[in-house]
């Protein structure tokens, strides 16, 4: 009964992309535990077959990154690209603005989102990724803009 539940809930959420961590560069020194670092990952669009997303994040070590506990910095790039056939017809069907990928940025109460704009009047997929806090959230965000072909 309670695996027949989960199932149902875990149907029921909506479909988010899973990053692949591509690889991270240090970038603070830290005595106890894992450095601070610059972490590079990539996600497909579990809805855009074709597009691929690569988001750079900053990542907080030490004993707090190490235990799952540390709150990560609101800062992070994306860049979108286009690595396989788009499917132009099913465009206009996709919800806009929809979330594509999140995850958590600290232990409750942060996290990194990413947002897909389908922009019809100029063919072309808007990615905004930014991060929101349950308190006060931060407007650092970036974009990435993936054309698609034309009409």
């Amino acid at each position: 009964m309670l695996r027949a539940l989960l199932a149902a809930l875990l149907l029921l959420m909506p479909s988010l992309a899973f990053a692949e961590t591509i690889g991270s560069v240090g970038y603070r020194f830290k005595w106890i535990g894992p450095n601070d670092k610059i972490a590079v990952e990539a996600f497909d669009d579990p809805d855009v077959a074709g597009v691929t997303c690569y988001i750079s994040r900053a990542r907080t070590g030490g004993i707090k990154g190490a235990l799952g506990l540390a709150e990560d910095p609101s800062d992070a790039s994306i860049a979108c690209r286009q690595v396989g056939p788009i499917d132009v017809a099913q465009l206009d069907k996709i919800k806009s603005p929809h979330e594509v990928f999140s995850e958590r940025a600290s232990l409750i109460f942060k996290t990194t989102q990413v947002v897909r704009f389908w922009d019809a009047k100029r063919r072309v997929l808007v990615y905004l990724s930014y991060t929101d806090r349950i308190i006060e959230g931060s407007p650092k965000n970036s974009i990435s803009v993936v054309p698609v072909g034309l009409k």
